[in-house]
């Protein structure tokens, strides 16, 4: 899948048997594992938003709720990044008839619900906050050109965060 994931953010229409020849996969196993083009394009975006669902609670064992949302919040900005690198594939793969839906993003905001929660009990989020006020607040993630995204994301994740906390930090 990380084979197909940047050679599909490269090109949408990246042929499936070169895909599997990359990754030194042969192409009858490929073709059971994914037997479409769509099964493989939403298999990889599941897994992202997996990955950065799952990362909410590791991080919430590994560090103070607070430092945990905001690392979260970097992966996030990544997953932004690496599906807006697969938004052309993402398209192609749901659209027109008969096509299967996107994946729903709920584990991405049960993710974002329980690092929230996680910090107004440690008295370092706002308690008025909501996920809605949250996602709303970081939209502009998907707004940043992928090409030089690292350094805005940053700026814009760390005014976000300032805004999140009880008592903003001295920047």
């Amino acid at each position: 899948m990380a084979v197909a994931l940047v050679e599909l953010t490269r090109a949408a229409d990246t042929p499936l048997s070169r895909i599997a020849k990359e990754a030194c996969v042969g192409q009858g196993t490929f073709y059971r594992h994914f037997p479409t083009r769509e099964a493989l394009v939403l298999e990889i975006y599941r897994h992202e938003m997996r990955q950065v669902a799952d990362a909410a609670a590791e991080l919430l064992a590994l560090r103070e709720p607070d430092r945990a949302l905001r690392e979260w919040m970097d992966r996030l900005a990544l997953f932004a990044m690496t599906k807006a690198g697969l938004a052309e594939a993402i398209r192609q793969a749901t659209c027109g008839p008969g096509a299967p839906e996107k994946p729903g993003h709920t584990p991405v905001t049960e993710a974002a619900e329980l690092l929230l929660r996680a910090g107004v009990e440690a008295g370092t989020v706002r308690p008025e906050i909501t996920v809605d006020d949250f996602f709303l607040a970081i939209a502009g993630l998907w707004q940043i050109d992928p090409e030089d995204w690292q350094p805005r994301a940053t700026r814009l994740l760390d005014l976000v965060m300032d805004g999140l906390r009880t008592e903003p930090t001295a920047s």
